[in-house]
């Protein structure tokens, strides 16, 4: 899974930059959790998951349990997920995630960023090829964890590859065995620091410092809108581009 560290790299670095952004999104998580299965993490998966996100994010305890209330109430109302796709400038496929009450204006916003960076939306389905849909989870990796026995256990619940990082282990299954892998790292008592759906790229496209300045401003467009849940791309990150997105 080498050839996502460095998407997975950038995508930390913009990811999640703003704190109450990243409120925002995993309180839409948890109203459609809730929605979906009720508002007892103890027997909803997705909500233990979200939840899981909130924490790593520093969402305080108070916070994650006024939004789980709020989701139950019956007047709270739900958000659609959707997924759009389109290419920017220089051929770069980006596929975005959304949780939206209100489909036309959130479609209207999309298709008008990539136009401004000289981009279209496409058709749903047009980008499938382009990305594999992975559950990726993020655990902690102590002295106390064979990493052999460890593999084995995983496989049960449909790991395909890990990482090892510094401090954590990174887990990659397909995205039909996201809830298996849940439950199985679950099961071992092993914590989980993040987990989420992602779609990585089958291969990356390259283009210059220059060139990419387009395409992060359509990222940045995309990602400051309060629709948008996640953003991918197929843009390969050099150490030049990564200065830009430090900058």
């Amino acid at each position: 899974m080498g050839r996502a560290f460095e998407f997975r790299k950038a995508r930390k670095m913009k990811r999640w930059a703003k704190m109450s952004k990243a409120f925002t999104r995993i309180g839409k998580d948890i109203v459609i959790a809730v929605k979906e299965g009720g508002g007892n993490p103890d027997t909803n998966t997705r909500l233990r998951q979200v939840m899981q996100n909130a924490k790593s994010v520093n969402m305080p305890k108070e916070n994650i349990l006024r939004a789980i209330k709020k989701a139950s109430e019956k007047e709270t109302a739900n958000y659609e997920e959707i997924s759009l796709e389109g290419y920017g400038a220089y051929g770069i496929a980006v596929f975005i995630d959304c949780a939206t009450n209100n489909n036309n204006r959130t479609v209207a916003d999309i298709r008008s960023y990539f136009n401004k960076c000289d981009g279209a939306l496409g058709t749903n389905g047009s980008l499938e090829y382009i990305f594999d849909r992975k559950g990726v989870f993020t655990i902690e990796n102590n002295i106390n964890i064979n990493l052999e026995n460890l593999e084995m256990e995983l496989i049960d619940g449909g790991l395909e590859e890990f990482e090892i990082e510094t401090d954590n282990l990174v887990v990659y299954c397909d995205y039909k065995d996201f809830n298996n892998m849940q439950l199985k790292i679950e099961s071992l008592n092993i914590e989980i620091i993040r987990s989420e759906l992602q779609r990585i790229p089958n291969t990356t496209k390259k283009i210059n410092a220059d060139q990419a300045k387009k395409i992060l401003k359509l990222l940045d467009l995309l990602e400051d809108n309060e629709d948008v849940q996640q953003v991918f791309h197929n843009m390969e990150i050099n150490e030049e581009i990564l200065k830009i997105m430090d900058s």
